[in-house]
C-alpha cells in the first residue's frame, strides 16, 4: 500500500450502508505527513448522530418512508467519538490540530466554537490554498475539516461550549475545558498550504463531461427511488473522463431535499453556485447540493479505474443515487 497524500480520512461500507453506519461500523483512518508539526495535542472527533428508542437502543427501522422521503435517517442524539457531550481537557496556551469529520448517515453539521477562533487549515483531507478563520463552514455527511485552535493564555479555568447550529435549535455536541493552572508556552510554527492545487483558472476552457440530474422517481427496492438523470442504481447513468484532462461536472438538484455528493478517487474545485462563481480556497470530496440548486465542479483525473460517485446520504444512494465515473 503506497499513501500517496497525508491527511484526515475516514473508511465505511458501501453495503447495506443505512443500517452498517448506522451501528458503528466506520473508522477514521489518520495518514500522517513525514515532518510532523509540534501540536500540543492532535484531537479526532468523530461526528455522528443516533436514532434511539426510549430504552436507549438503536431503533431498528431502516430505510423508512419517511427517511427516504426526506433527508435520510437522522438521529435524536448527536455524538462525539461515539460519546454524549465529552468534555476535552487542555491548559492555557496550547495549540490543538482539530479534526472534525461528518460520519453520520443524513444529518449536516455546522459547529461553532464559542469564545475560541479557529483557522481552517484542510478541507476532506487536503490542506487548503489559504488559510482562513472558521465563520461558518457546513460538514455534510463524509466532509472533514482540520481546524489550527489556540487556547489563549488568559483563558485558564474557563469551559468553551461546542454546538452545532445548522439545525433551527443549536445544541451543545462538545466541550472544552481548561485546566485552572500554569500557562504554557504556545508553540510556534506555520502550517503549510497547498500551493497551485488545481486553480479554477484551469477550467477556463474545460469540457462539460457529464451533468447528473438529481431527484425523485418511483422504483428501486423500496419503491421510492433517489436517481440521477432518472435513473437508479445499479442501472445507472455512468460517466466516462479522460486522465489528467480539466473537466466540468454538473449537479443539478431538481428536487427540494438536500444531496451531499462524493466522488471517490479524485478531489474536484466548486466552479459555479446556480451559475454564479464561487470562491473556495480549498478543494474537496464531497459537496452539499441544496435544494434546487445547481453546482458545477472541476476536476482533474488522476487514477485510473472505476470510481464510485453516489449521495453521501446511506438512505438516498441505497434507493438508487448512485453510479459510477470510469477514468481511463
Amino acid at each position: 500500500l503506497k499513501l500517496i497524500d497525508s491527511g484526515t480520512f475516514w473508511y465505511h461500507p458501501h453495503w447495506n450502508a443505512g443500517e452498517q453506519l448506522e451501528r458503528g461500523l466506520k473508522g477514521v483512518v489518520i495518514v500522517d505527513p513525514p515532518k510532523k508539526l509540534p501540536w500540543s495535542q492532535d484531537w479526532v472527533w468523530l461526528l455522528d448522530d443516533w436514532r434511539l428508542r426510549r430504552d436507549g437502543t438503536i431503533d431498528p427501522r431502516f430505510n423508512t418512508p419517511h427517511d427516504l422521503m426526506h433527508d435520510g435517517r437522522w438521529g435524536n442524539a448527536a455524538t462525539v467519538n461515539g460519546q454524549w457531550k465529552p468534555e476535552f481537557v487542555v491548559r492555557a496556551g496550547e495549540r490543538i490540530r482539530l479534526r472534525l469529520i461528518n460520519g453520520a448517515n443524513a444529518r449536516v453539521f455546522l459547529p461553532r466554537f464559542d469564545g475560541l477562533q479557529a483557522t481552517v487549515i484542510a478541507v476532506d483531507g487536503r490542506p487548503v490554498s489559504t488559510l482562513f478563520p472558521l465563520t461558518e463552514f457546513i460538514l455534510a455527511p463524509g466532509n472533514r475539516i482540520d481546524l489550527d485552535l489556540t487556547i489563549p493564555a488568559t483563558a485558564a479555568g474557563r469551559t468553551f461550549e461546542v454546538k452545532d447550529t445548522f439545525t433551527r435549535r443549536a445544541f451543545p455536541i462538545a466541550s472544552i475545558e481548561v485546566e485552572d493552572g500554569r500557562v504554557v508556552e504556545t508553540p510556534a510554527f506555520e502550517v503549510p498550504i497547498a500551493e497551485n492545487d488545481i486553480p479554477a483558472s484551469l477550467f477556463e476552457d474545460a469540457t462539460v463531461a457529464k451533468t447528473w440530474d438529481l431527484d425523485a422517481i418511483r422504483g428501486g427496492p423500496f419503491g421510492i427511488g433517489w436517481s440521477m438523470n432518472r435513473k437508479l442504481w445499479p442501472n445507472a447513468d455512468r460517466g466516462d473522463l479522460p486522465i489528467h484532462r480539466p473537466q466540468r461536472i454538473i449537479f443539478n438538484n431538481s428536487s427540494g431535499r438536500l444531496h451531499p455528493m462524493h466522488i471517490h478517487g479524485s478531489f474536484f474545485r466548486v466552479l459555479e453556485r446556480n451559475g454564479m462563481p464561487a470562491v473556495e480556497p480549498f478543494t474537496r470530496d464531497t459537496v452539499l447540493v441544496g435544494p434546487r440548486e445547481s453546482i458545477t465542479i472541476g476536476l482533474v483525473p488522476e487514477h485510473t479505474g472505476i470510481w464510485l460517485t453516489h449521495c453521501h446520504i446511506q438512505s438516498h444512494a441505497e434507493a438508487g443515487m448512485m453510479t459510477t465515473v470510469t477514468v481511463e
